[in-house]
């Protein structure tokens, strides 16, 4: 990991929203799924943003939304001072030399029926530039740690781990500066993500890379970035640096993240607090009011809560959090309590009816 330098990407009030239609002829919108809804953020160059949350929360579509391969519905995605949010056309396609991405599924993001030299290739080749395809490809390789006889082959006759290193190499083949990874690792068996991790790591030394690294596992995720995003539900809940974060969460859903991961003693693990979580991610087309996340929230405090989101403020040097109460929390003047059920409707009460949609991750 590097340290931190100027912002390469800033993002501002970035929104993603899919539109709900009904009817078979006028497809009129009726509502929108908030994927995500007003998050902020910048990434240092030459660091590592992690990004954590429940599945569902919308840390894929921002991945996505940064790179222009979802849609930006409102905001701003800054990078390196040019807003990319409204390019279109060849001035989207150059801006996409310098930011790639590397996708979760290893296999299906690599194309079956093309050699490994072919997908190496195949980005330069759109973009129109000159190289050597037997140097550039056996350097990828070697960067990647593949041997130069992997060229010949196709992706169904590689392990996870290699196929992965393989769609790392395509996404640096351009030397870009900026390299979303979406759950790089959460395919692989556990003895080959350390390895993967790793190599992320050295490239980012070597090619001076930006990295944001999306995750569901609160281990790797510490282990290879500097800064890290909560999210929940489509927005920001906590921001700060790797270790203050793990060492001093101060957001109620972060404190039950960290609750969850087993730790390795025994007796540590016997007494430690544990914080449990009910109920299911609300839904994104229909967000509570208030606070996002006092519906499942064990230190939620009416009214305030139920009425009033939270901004996501600054308690401490660089640590951001969206708490109306984080310091009251934190003091321990709150104490969690159960979280009640939601509200039974009465006989012949229809419930709130919303239309089902599914956005693309």
């Amino acid at each position: 990991m590097s340290d931190a330098g100027a912002p390469l990407v800033r993002v501002r009030d970035l929104a993603v929203h899919y539109p709900i239609r009904s009817g078979a002829l006028l497809r009129r919108q009726v509502g929108a799924v908030k994927a995500v809804d007003g998050v902020d953020l910048d990434i240092p160059a030459g660091s590592t943003m992690g990004l954590v949350g429940e599945s569902g929360c919308g840390k894929s579509t921002l991945g996505r939304a940064l790179l222009r391969l979802a849609p930006v519905t409102r905001g701003t995605v800054e990078f390196d001072g040019v807003d990319v949010a409204p390019l279109k056309g060849e001035a989207l396609r150059r801006q996409r030399q310098d930011m790639q991405m590397v996708f979760q599924d290893p296999l299906g993001s690599l194309n079956p029926r093309q050699s490994v030299e072919t997908l190496l290739t195949e980005p330069l080749r759109a973009h129109g530039i000159d190289f050597d395809r037997q140097t550039h490809v056996r350097d990828l390789l070697e960067r990647v740690g593949l041997p130069a006889a992997a060229a010949r082959k196709y992706p169904h006759e590689f392990s996870g781990g290699q196929r992965q290193r393989i769609g790392i190499a395509r996404a640096v083949a351009m030397q870009p500066r900026f390299v979303v990874a979406d759950e790089p690792v959460s395919a692989l068996d556990v003895s080959i993500q350390a390895q993967v991790l790793n190599l992320l790591e050295e490239l980012q030394d070597a090619l001076g890379l930006t990295y944001l690294v999306i995750a569901h596992d609160l281990a790797v995720v510490r282990h290879v970035s500097d800064r890290i995003a909560v999210m929940y539900l489509g927005a920001f809940v906590e921001e700060a640096d790797a270790d203050d974060l793990y060492e001093a969460p101060l957001h109620p859903y972060t404190k039950a993240l960290m609750s969850a991961v087993p730790v390795p003693d025994p007796r540590v693990e016997e007494s430690r607090e544990r914080i449990l979580l009910t109920g299911d991610l609300p839904s994104p087309a229909n967000p509570p009011n208030g606070c996002r996340f006092h519906t499942r929230c064990p230190f939620r405090q009416a009214t305030r809560c139920d009425d009033e989101r939270p901004a996501l403020r600054e308690l401490r040097p660089g640590h951001r959090v969206a708490c109306h109460w984080a310091e009251e929390i934190d003091r321990g003047e709150i104490t969690p309590h159960a979280v009640e059920p939601e509200a039974v409707l009465a006989p012949g009460e229809a419930p709130e009816v919303t239309a089902a949609a599914t956005p693309p991750v």
